[in-house]
C-alpha cells in the first residue's frame, strides 16, 4: 500500500497501491510515466524505475523495484535513478527489494515481466512523441542466450560475430533467419524461437518469413544459401571462436563489508558469517562475486542509504566490475533467500500474520467465555480428483507385501509403512496415484523395501501414475482425501518393528481393540477426518483438539475449548468407528471427572492456546540441473506452463509439498532416480524455509500431470500432448504444421505394461450413475474433479507482461481427437528394437547383446536406443550369469520387486 508524503515525488503519488507493473523513465532528471503500451520497449539512452506489486493469497503486498541503466545512460541519470529508487522504497515503508539492471545482464525475475524478451532500442525515449521517427529497415544480428528468460544482444552484422555456442537472429526487411551453433542446448535454441515470433508480430506486423539454420549445414536448402550470401558467401566458424556472452566463474570466497557513513568500506567477516553481525543502525555490503548485496539496517536514514549505495557503485567501478556484476538492496527483515543462504542457521521466521493472529485470539477469548464463536472459512481442501476411486493398500512386511482387506484399509500402524494406489477416473481413461506411506516409528528397512515395492508395483501397472512419498505427521491433504477416513494406530506389524523394539526393550504398544487409548480426532469433513493414537498421558490434549479416551469399561468424548462445531461432528462420526457399542461420556474440558484423569495417569499441564496454522507463501519453481554429476538449481519467476520444457527436470516447492516434473526428454531415467533428486532439493533448502527431509514428495510425468498439480497453472491440455523435443514443437507451431513426431522410447518410463497389479485383481465398482464407485471407504464420498476449474490458480499470480505467442489451434487440439480414438500407449516389450518375447513370464530373447560396462547406469559411454527398463536383457547370457548369479529365464520368474531390486544392486536400474 501506498505511503505517499510531502517528501515523495509526485509521480510515485498512488504506487503500490495495484497489483502489476509501474514503470517510469527518466526524462530530464524527472519521472515520466510509461503508459502500458510501451511497457517492455526501453531505450539505452535512458534510465527506467519498475515497481512490480504482488497481492499473495496471505500477508501484505509484496514490492519490487528494479531500476534499469542502459548502455548509453549517462551518469547524472543513474544517481538519478538510484536516489528515486530508494525514495520509492522509503515512500512504501521500506519494505521492497530493489535491484540494479544493466543493459544486457538483467536478472531473471526482471526479465521474467517481459515475456518472452526485451530488445533495447537504441536512442532516447520522448514523452511526446513516444518513439524515435521511422526510419528505414535496419538489418539486424541478434545473439540470444537462456533456457528460461532469455539475454538478448545485438551484436555487429559480420561473420565473425558467429559462433558455435550461442543461436543468433538476423532480421532482415522480409525474412527472420535463427542460426543455432552446434553447441547450443536445445532449450536456447526453442526460446529464441520465441523471439523470432515476437519480432515477426511486433516488427514485421505477422508479415514475413521464418528459416532456421543449423550450424555446419551448408547445401540443399536454399535459405542456407539466402543466409549465408547475406553475409558476403560461406566461410567456416572457427571453432575457439568466443561466445557473446561472458561466462560467469565460480564465486570466490564471500566477504562481508561495513560502509561507514562516510562511505568507506570495512572488511568485518568472511565465508563464516551469522545473523548477528549485521547491526540495525549500520549499512554493510555482501560480495559474493558475481552478486552484490547491500543490506540496509531498519534504524538507518535515506542519507545513509544513498552513501552505501554510492560507495558499492565505487567499489565496483574501482575493481572494473562495474558491467558485470549484479546489485541488489535488501532492507532489514526482508532478507531474499539467495542472501541469507550466505549466513549459517539464518533464523526462521514461522510467525503467523497478524491478521490471523489477532483473529484466532480474539475467537478463543470468546470461546473460554462461553459464547458461540462461528469458524470463519478454513484454508481450501478442493479434491481436485474424483474422490469416488478404487482403493488398494498394502502392508510392507520385509520382502513381502500383504494386501489388506477393504475393511482394513483405513486403520494404519504408526510402525509399519504401507503402499497405498488409488485408481480414479481422468478425462478419458483410468489414472493411477502411488503413496508409499512411512510410520513414524518404523524400522529404515522397511522404508527403504516400501520405496522399492512401490516402483515394482508403478512399473507394471499401466499408463505413467503419479508416485508420492508420506511421513506420518507430514501428510498431504491428497491422501487424507483419498482415504476420507483414516485411523493411525500406535505399534505396528511388521516383523522388523516385532525384532526392533524386542531388541531395544521398548514395549510394544501395539493396538489390538478394547484397550485403554486416547485418540485426537483431527480433520476439515467428513470426507477429510482422522483419528491419530496418542500417548495415553494429560500432556497430550491440546484445547483446540476433541479427544477419545477408551477404556476397558467407558469411553469418554472430550471437546476442547477451542474446538468448533465441525470438530464435534467429526467426534460424534470417528467414535462409531472406534468402539461403537460403549456408551459414550461426554466432557467439556474444564468439567472431568476423576475417573478421566486417572485414566491418564493423573492431570497434568497441556497446551491450552490457540494453535495457529504456519504461514504459507505462494509456490516457487526451480530448474534442476544433473548433468555431469553436478547438482544445480535455478529458480524460474513468474513462471507458467511454457517454463515446463521437455528436457528438463523442474522442482515445484509449495513449501507443504514439493512436486518433481520430468520432462518426456531430461536425463531422469527413472522415478527412483527423481525421487532421490527430490531429496537433494530438501536437503539443499534452496529459499532457506526450513524444508524437512520428511516433506511429501509427487513424481509427475510429463502428459500425465493430476489436476492437483495443474491447477497451479493455466493449464491447456493441448500443451500437454504435444511430441517432439522443445524446438521442434515450438518450430511446428510456428509454422503451422502438424507435427508427426515420436518421444523417444529410450526416455519412456516403461517400455511395456500390463493390465494386472501385483495381486492379480484391477476391482471396480460402478455407482448406478456409471461413475466408478470407491470401494474400501467407511466415509460418504465427495466429488472435486467438477467442483473447481484447474486452470484456477491456487496461489497469487504476478502479472508479467506476456506476449501471447504460438497463439492459435494446437495440433493436438482435442477437437482433433476422435471420441474412439484410443490414448497413445508405450511401446511393448514385444514392439521394442532388439526383443522377441518367449514366453508369458517375461523372458526375452535378445537380438542385439552389449557389454555391462556400457549398460549400466553410470556408464561413460551408455548404448543410445534401448530399453532402458530392460538394460539386463542385453547382456549376453554369460554375462547374465555372471553378474546375477542365476540363469535370464530363472531371473524372470521371479517377482517383479525382486528383479529390480537385483538390478538396483547392480545399476541396471
Amino acid at each position: 500500500m501506498s505511503l505517499h508524503s510531502k517528501d515523495t515525488d509526485s509521480a510515485f503519488e498512488g504506487a503500490g497501491s495495484k497489483a502489476g507493473l509501474e514503470i517510469w523513465c527518466i526524462e530530464n532528471l524527472r519521472l515520466v510515466p510509461v503508459p502500458k503500451s510501451s511497457h517492455g520497449k526501453f531505450y539505452t539512452g535512458n534510465a527506467y524505475i519498475i515497481l512490480n506489486t504482488v497481492f499473495p493469497k496471505n500477508g501484505p503486498p509484496q514490492h519490487d523495484i528494479h531500476y534499469w541503466l542502459g548502455n548509453d545512460t549517462n551518469k547524472v541519470d543513474s544517481v538519478f535513478a538510484s536516489d528515486k529508487a530508494l525514495e520509492l522504497d522509503a515512500a512504501l515503508g521500506s519494505c521492497t527489494v530493489q535491484y540494479r539492471e544493466l543493459q544486457g545482464l538483467e536478472t531473471g525475475k526482471f526479465l521474467s515481466y517481459f515475456k518472452p524478451c526485451i530488445i533495447p532500442v537504441e536512442g532516447v525515449y520522448s514523452s511526446q512523441q513516444g518513439h524515435l521517427n521511422v526510419e528505414t529497415y535496419k538489418y539486424s544480428l541478434l545473439t540470444c542466450k537462456g533456457d528460461h528468460v532469455v539475454h538478448i544482444k545485438e551484436v555487429p552484422f559480420s561473420r565473425s560475430s558467429l559462433n558455435h555456442d550461442d543461436v543468433f537472429i538476423l532480421d532482415t526487411a522480409s525474412k527472420v533467419f535463427l542460426f543455432s551453433g552446434c553447441n547450443s542446448s536445445i532449450q536456447e535454441r526453442a526460446k529464441a524461437l520465441e523471439v523470432v515470433q515476437y519480432i515477426k508480430e511486433n516488427k514485421h506486423g505477422g508479415k514475413c518469413e521464418v528459416a532456421t539454420i543449423e550450424d555446419g549445414k551448408f547445401v540443399g536448402d536454399s535459405d542456407v544459401g539466402e543466409f549465408w550470401s547475406l553475409f558476403g558467401g560461406f566461410a567456416p566458424i572457427p571453432r575457439d571462436s568466443p561466445s557473446s556472452f561472458q561466462k560467469q566463474s565460480d564465486s570466490p570466497s564471500v566477504k562481508l563489508f561495513w560502509i561507514t557513513t562516510q562511505g568507506k568500506l570495512c572488511q568485518t567477516g568472511t565465508d563464516s558469517l551469522n545473523k548477528k553481525m549485521l547491526e540495525t543502525d549500520k549499512c554493510y555490503m555482501l560480495d559474493c562475486g558475481a552478486e552484490i548485496f547491500v543490506w540496509m539496517g531498519r534504524q538507518t536514514s535515506i542519507s545513509e542509504r544513498k552513501i552505501s549505495i554510492s560507495a558499492t557503485e565505487d567499489f565496483l567501478r574501482n575493481q572494473g566490475r562495474s558491467t558485470g556484476t549484479h546489485s541488489t538492496f535488501l532492507t532489514d527483515g526482508l532478507e531474499s533467500a539467495e542472501f541469507r543462504s550466505y549466513f549459517d542457521n539464518w533464523p526462521q521466521k514461522v510467525e503467523p500474520k497478524l491478521y490471523e493472529e489477532g483473529r484466532g485470539k480474539v475467537a478463543a477469548i470468546f470461546k473460554q467465555q462461553g459464547f458461540d464463536v462461528k469458524e470463519l472459512p478454513e484454508e481450501d481442501c478442493e479434491p481436485f480428483i474424483n474422490c469416488r476411486g478404487t482403493l488398494k493398500v498394502w502392508r510392507v512386511n520385509g520382502d513381502e507385501l500383504s494386501l489388506l482387506p477393504i475393511s482394513e484399509q483405513t486403520k494404519f500402524y504408526s510402525g509399519d509403512c504401507y503402499i497405498v494406489q488409488f485408481t480414479y477416473p481422468g478425462n478419458d481413461r483410468d489414472e493411477n496415484l502411488f503413496f508409499a506411506w512411512l510410520g513414524r516409528r518404523s524400522v529404515m528397512e522397511d522404508r527403504r523395501d516400501a520405496i522399492t515395492h512401490m516402483n515394482a508395483i508403478v512399473d507394471s501397472t499401466k499408463g505413467d501414475p503419479v508416485l508420492a512419498q508420506a511421513v506420518e505427521d507430514k501428510e498431504p491433504v491428497q491422501f487424507f482425501l483419498i482415504f476420507q477416513t483414516l485411523i493411525i494406530f500406535k505399534g505396528g506389524m511388521s516383523k522388523r518393528y516385532k525384532k526392533f523394539i524386542a531388541e531395544k526393550g521398548i514395549t510394544d504398544e501395539t493396538y489390538y481393540g478394547i484397550q485403554t487409548a486416547l485418540f485426537r480426532v483431527q480433520g476439515t469433513s467428513p470426507q477429510n477426518m482422522q483419528a491419530i493414537q496418542v500417548d495415553l498421558v494429560s500432556s497430550s490434549l491440546n484445547s483446540s483438539y476433541c479427544y477419545i479416551l477408551q477404556t476397558e469399561t467407558f469411553i469418554f468424548t472430550w471437546i476442547g475449548n477451542l474446538s468448533s462445531t465441525r470438530d464435534h461432528d467429526l467426534l460424534d462420526r470417528m467414535l462409531e468407528l472406534i468402539n461403537s457399542t460403549l456408551q459414550p461420556i461426554s466432557v467439556r474440558e474444564g468439567s472431568e471427572p476423576d475417573t478421566f484423569w486417572n485414566a491418564l495417569g493423573g492431570k497434568a499441564e497441556y497446551p491450552k492456546g490457540k494453535e495457529m496454522k504456519q504461514y504459507v507463501e505462494d509456490p516457487h519453481l526451480f530448474a534442476l540441473n544433473t548433468t555431469e554429476g553436478d547438482f544445480k538449481v535455478k529458480e524460474i519467476y513468474n513462471f507458467t506452463q511454457d517454463d515446463l520444457t521437455t528436457e528438463d527436470v523442474l522442482v515445484l516447492d509449495c513449501h507443504r509439498e514439493i512436486y518433481v516434473w520430468i520432462g518426456c526428454h531430461s536425463n531422469v531415467r527413472s522415478k527412483q532416480q527423481a525421487l532421490t533428486l527430490a531429496l537433494k532439493f530438501l536437503e539443499m533448502d534452496i529459499l532457506v524455509e526450513g524444508l524437512s527431509l520428511e516433506t511429501p514428495i509427487y513424481i509427475v510425468t510429463e502428459g500425465h500431470e493430476p489436476p492437483f498439480f495443474t491447477c497451479f497453472f493455466e493449464w491447456d491440455p493441448s500443451k500437454a500432448n504435444m511430441h517432439g523435443n522443445s524446438f521442434e514443437r515450438k518450430l511446428a507451431i510456428l509454422k503451422g504444421k502438424p507435427q508427426n513426431l515420436e518421444v523417444p522410447t529410450r526416455n519412456s518410463w516403461k517400455a511395456y505394461s500390463r493390465e494386472s497389479t501385483p495381486d492379480g485383481l484391477r476391482s471396480k465398482s460402478v455407482c448406478s450413475n456409471g461413475r466408478l464407485g470407491r470401494s474400501g471407504s467407511p466415509a460418504s464420498s465427495v466429488l472435486g474433479s467438477n467442483s473447481k476449474s484447474s486452470t484456477n490458480h491456487r496461489f497469487s499470480s504476478p502479472t508479467p507482461i506476456v506476449r501471447k505467442l504460438f497463439s492459435g489451434s494446437s495440433p493436438h487440439d482435442e477437437s482433433s481427437v476422435s471420441a474412439g480414438s484410443p490414448a497413445v500407449e508405450p511401446r511393448s516389450l514385444s514392439q521394442s528394437v532388439g526383443f522377441i518375447q518367449a514366453d508369458g513370464c517375461g523372458d526375452c530373447v535378445n537380438l542385439l547383446i552389449y557389454p555391462y560396462e556400457r549398460l549400466c547406469v553410470i556408464s561413460s559411454d551408455p548404448v543410445a536406443g534401448i530399453d532402458v527398463t530392460k538394460r539386463e536383457a542385453y547382456l549376453s547370457d554369460e554375462e547374465f550369469q555372471d553378474k546375477f548369479g542365476m540363469t535370464k529365464s530363472a531371473f524372470y520368474q521371479l517377482p517383479k520387486w525382486r528383479q529390480n531390486k537385483l538390478k538396483m544392486s547392480l545399476n541396471l536400474f
